[in-house]
């Protein structure tokens, strides 16, 4: 597939984009919220080499750059729900298509048997 060149004086688009999902936990917070709103102990089990401290920070950027909303329930105790925006959505096909990718990649990465000749 050929794409044209752009004028990166002002930016990369590719780097723009890569600033805002890139890392290595932003995708998969998105790709779990594509399905569904979640709550932040649901997303933590999904994830369970993320930290507690480094889940936060993550959902705060994302929220900050307007792909997931964070809604906060008054009750004792509190109960906090994140969940996709509209403009995160439009997300939908680039996530699924990672997904697709990644499962081709971990199939080609797998080791291959060694052929041996037969004596």
């Amino acid at each position: 597939m050929a794409h044209g060149r752009y004028d990166c004086s002002e930016g990369c688009p590719v780097e723009a984009a890569l600033n805002v999902i890139g890392g290595k936990w932003k995708g998969i917070i998105l790709y779990h919220l594509l399905s569904e709103t979640m709550r932040f102990n649901e997303l933590k089990r999904l994830m369970p080499g993320i930290t507690q401290r480094m889940l936060t920070k993550q959902l705060r950027e994302l929220e900050a750059d307007k792909l997931i909303s964070r809604k906060v329930y008054p009750v004792v105790p509190p109960k906090v729900e994140y969940s996709m925006t509209d403009y995160g959505r439009t997300l939908d096909s680039i996530i699924c298509a990672l997904r697709d990718w990644g499962v081709k990649h971990m199939e080609n990465a797998k080791p291959q048997p060694v052929q041996t000749s037969g004596a």
